[in-house]
């Protein structure tokens, strides 16, 4: 069965996730929305952390210009949003199933932040979401199977490609709303939602 895609960026994960963020012998068991995904290790040599729970969750695309497989990394369980935000160091992993230009993921995550952001809550973080969109324009175009990590670790967002650093953003309040994206009143799509909560 072909593993199915998020609505909002382009990926399929192949065997070459990004370690998420954690201690160098962190254990992350992986629950699947897609059959073929299995339980697997994971390695990194960032800050300490315990055991962790790691969903990679896929859904039917509807906008195949910007497919993605989107994983959650959490240091435990957690079936709800406010769950979600609570717990950190935390990832969102997409693995890009098609080529983009910078413009298409830019314009993707800002629509997102925006379709579940108040107008006080876009405003506050402003100037952070201008800076997500300078340092994704700097990616250039990205391409199939290249991997793009959103990690919030010691209160800041750090952006990867392909796991080499590109950019730090500070606040706890950006990286909810990029949270949001996928797990918000209005997500990308309700049952990527569902998979990725484990619900």
């Amino acid at each position: 069965a072909r593993r199915p895609v998020c609505a909002r960026c382009s990926c399929r994960c192949a065997d070459r996730h990004q370690s998420p963020p954690g201690g160098p012998r962190a254990t992350w068991s992986r629950h699947a929305a897609a059959s073929e995904e299995a339980t697997r290790k994971a390695k990194n040599s960032q800050p300490a952390a315990k055991k962790k729970e790691v969903r990679k969750a896929a859904a039917p695309s509807a906008l195949a210009a910007t497919q993605k497989i989107v994983g959650l990394y959490v240091p435990a369980k957690a079936n709800t949003l406010a769950a979600v935000l609570a717990k950190a160091p935390r990832r969102i992993q997409l693995d890009l199933l098609r080529n983009l230009s910078a413009d298409q993921l830019v314009d993707a995550l800002s629509d997102g932040i925006k379709e579940n952001s108040t107008p006080a809550e876009l405003a506050a973080i402003k100037a952070q979401v201008d800076q997500m969109i300078a340092t994704m324009k700097g990616f250039g175009e990205v391409k199939e199977k290249d991997v793009v990590t959103l990690d919030f670790v010691d209160g800041a967002t750090h952006i990867g490609l392909n796991g080499a650093a590109k950019g730090s953003i500070a606040g706890e309040a950006f990286n909810n709303a990029l949270t949001r994206i996928w797990l918000g009143e209005q997500p990308v799509q309700s049952d990527l939602k569902r998979a990725m909560l484990g619900s």
